[in-house]
């Protein structure tokens, strides 16, 4: 796929690597639409793409967990430019709490933005999407091959997307849409600082050491180079591709290895 001039709409582009996801897609030429709860933040991102990139880009208010917002988000793709070639189901939230301790609602809160939240952008944009023979894209996790400790609703809300979008590619199998899951490894972005702790509000910092990560930047690249190369699955780190392996054919071993590395983070919740 060419993207010059496709047109691309991502969720959660307000910040980490939906704003780097905006930029790749941007400086490739495709115009976009940008959905974000930080309204304000995603309209000044949605200008200064256009002044640099010479592209169009619309911005539109939207909480993947609200049905009516992804409706509204995929409308304003019909009605600006009339087709959808690129779905981005980005936004997503995480947790670090033990399941004993944490608050259901937390639980609930994850599942409805990581997971419902795809689904619903997915379903109203299916339409178009099937008319454009156009590209699926879910950033899912490491955490939806293999459950993380202090993070059971987002590793549920992983493996949950994955398996939708694993169905979804096997319906559309004979229909040209195409569907992508993106596995990044831990990435820089603000996504652990504003992980809910077990009463469900933000922890503030981040528990891992994020100079070590991927940057946004460049998980966007590869997840632009997957569109472009109709890529099935993208795990995109050596640890992730190692963590995948073991999780088939040694996973009381992987037990073992996980639990380590994450009795060694900042403040241990064990």
């Amino acid at each position: 796929m060419n993207l010059k001039d496709k047109i691309v709409v991502i969720t959660g582009a307000s910040s980490g690597i939906g704003k780097a996801l905006a930029l790749e897609f941007a400086a490739r030429g495709a115009n976009l639409v940008l959905g974000a709860r930080q309204y304000v933040t995603l309209c000044e991102i949605s200008q200064n793409i256009e002044k640099e990139y010479g592209i169009k880009c619309v911005a539109a208010q939207c909480d993947v967990s609200h049905e009516d917002d992804c409706a509204f988000l995929i409308k304003q793709a019909i009605v600006t430019y009339g087709k959808i070639d690129v779905l981005v189901n980005n936004a997503g939230i995480s947790m670090r709490a033990l399941f004993k301790d944490a608050d259901i609602s937390v639980l609930r809160t994850l599942m409805d933005v990581n997971f419902w939240g795809t689904v619903y952008c997915t379903k109203h944009a299916m339409p178009a999407l099937l008319a454009s023979k156009g590209t699926i894209v879910g950033v899912s996790s490491i955490a939806g091959y293999k459950g993380l400790p202090g993070r059971t609703g987002y590793s549920a809300s992983k493996f949950a997307m994955n398996g939708f979008l694993d169905a979804l590619r096997v319906e559309n199998l004979k229909t040209g849409v195409h569907v992508m899951t993106a596995c990044p490894g831990f990435t820089s972005s603000n996504i652990r600082n504003t992980a809910l702790n077990k009463a469900g509000v933000s922890q503030g910092e981040s528990s891992l050491d994020e100079q070590k990560m991927m940057s946004s930047e460049e998980v966007a690249k590869r997840i632009a180079d997957g569109v472009v190369n109709q890529s099935r699955t993208l795990v995109m780190t050596a640890q992730g591709n190692l963590t995948v392996f073991l999780s088939k054919f040694l996973p009381a071993w992987l037990d073992k290895l996980v639990y380590n590395k994450f009795a060694k983070e900042k403040n241990p919740l064990f």
